[in-house]
């Protein structure tokens, strides 16, 4: 005759207090997530490079150097400026008036630490820029046919209504605030402002970016002549592609702020190795 102890039902093995390991990230995500941050990084500064050619921005078919622009960064004779419209702020030791690694003063608008190449060099800029663009592009355009063909762009991007709601969206910038991350399987998911941010980079700054790069480039003008129509003309062009990577910049910033506040460790691994730690929920 069995035990009253053989007879009960075996409890339940309690999950490791650390969480369990899930698979996160697939590879095809983690691939073009690394070769996107060593693309941007090389674009990103060759384009400064490239900018501190014509520190100025303008809006319409032209912009020269006697038109009145909307940004400048320059130099007086004793100060570096930044310009925009009609405010002026110092920017000495940062923008336009700076020290190179000998110590030497330079008067150019982003310093030697901040472009590719350190030294000013218009057209190794260029060639830089212009072969990481392949990298940006053709790369880019296969993870937007694999996301939409395998069902991650409508699955795991796409807002659903009822997180697009103001009440929602405002209790996310409420949690992100007080560092109240997500835990259990909704740190699975991507939240709602991860969503609006990603959707934004990929299918809003990413795009645009391209399509103005391609608009400043006097044989696309010949060969696409529409998009002169559609950005306003090259100095139009200009101004939004710089601003674009501004966007990216400030996403780029905010996502490694979340990323070290959120525990490094456990984020980039599920970056390199596609597994995660989740964390158990509150009172579990």
């Amino acid at each position: 005759m069995a035990s009253a102890a053989s007879e009960a039902p075996a409890a339940e093995t309690p999950p490791p207090a650390k969480g369990r390991l899930v698979l996160r990230h697939r590879l095809a995500t983690r691939l073009w997530h690394w070769l996107n941050a060593l693309t941007l990084f090389v674009m990103l500064m060759s384009g400064l490079m490239i900018f501190n050619a014509h520190p100025r921005l303008y809006w319409g078919q032209y912009g020269a150097n006697f038109d009145r622009p909307w940004l400048q960064i320059g130099a007086t004779p004793t100060t570096g400026i930044v310009q925009i419209g009609d405010r002026r702020f110092d920017t000495t030791g940062v923008l336009g008036r700076w020290k190179d690694r000998d110590g030497q003063e330079r008067t150019r608008a982003f310093p030697w630490w901040a472009t590719i190449p350190s030294y000013y060099d218009l057209a190794g800029a260029r060639r830089w820029h212009l072969a990481f663009a392949w990298l940006l592009v053709v790369p880019g355009l296969l993870y937007w046919l694999w996301s939409f063909a395998s069902g991650h762009a409508r699955r795991d991007l796409a807002p659903r209504r009822a997180e697009l709601a103001p009440r929602h969206i405002w209790q996310d910038v409420k949690d992100h605030a007080r560092l109240r991350f997500p835990r259990g399987e909704a740190a699975l998911r991507y939240n709602i402002l991860q969503k609006l941010a990603y959707c934004s980079v990929l299918f809003g700054l990413l795009p645009l970016i391209v399509l103005t790069g391609l608009t400043m480039s006097p044989a696309m003008d010949a060969a696409w002549p529409w998009l002169l129509t559609l950005f306003g003309g090259r100095a139009s062009a200009r101004s939004i592609h710089f601003l674009c990577a501004m966007g990216l910049v400030t996403f780029i910033v905010v996502h490694l702020a979340m990323v070290l506040l959120a525990g490094p460790y456990n984020e980039i691994r599920s970056m390199i190795t596609g597994r995660y730690r989740i964390r158990p929920e509150a009172g579990a």
